[in-house]
């Protein structure tokens, strides 16, 4: 199954107890169908001393969350929206935003 959420994407957080929130796509784990958004489901790690990551303690890092519970941002529209692909003309295949049009892909 494709994911329609790539790595650098803008999403919001439509359920669950960071509802509302909106952040970074940094990675992005399509067999789990899940992804990891920066500064969202902070989750506190215990860690011990090890040579490679030199010291322990509790670390605090990002968990990873359920793509149904994220919607990505529109530049143009600034709300989150569904998104639909095209192939233009010069025959790339591209998303775009299904209430303003937008094309989603810069590249």
């Amino acid at each position: 199954m494709s994911l329609c959420i790539k790595k650098d994407d803008k999403v919001m957080v439509i359920a669950g107890k960071e509802k509302g929130r909106i952040g970074k796509v940094l990675k992005v784990l399509p067999k789990e169908q899940k992804i990891i958004v920066e500064k969202i489901n902070m989750v506190k790690r215990h860690a011990k001393p090890s040579p490679t990551t030199g010291k322990g303690g509790i670390i605090e890092k990002e968990a990873p969350i359920h793509i149904s519970n994220v919607m990505v941002m529109c530049d143009k529209c600034m709300r989150p929206v569904r998104i639909g692909r095209k192939v233009l003309e010069d025959g790339r295949k591209v998303r775009y935003c299904k209430k303003c049009n937008e094309v989603i892909d810069k590249v």
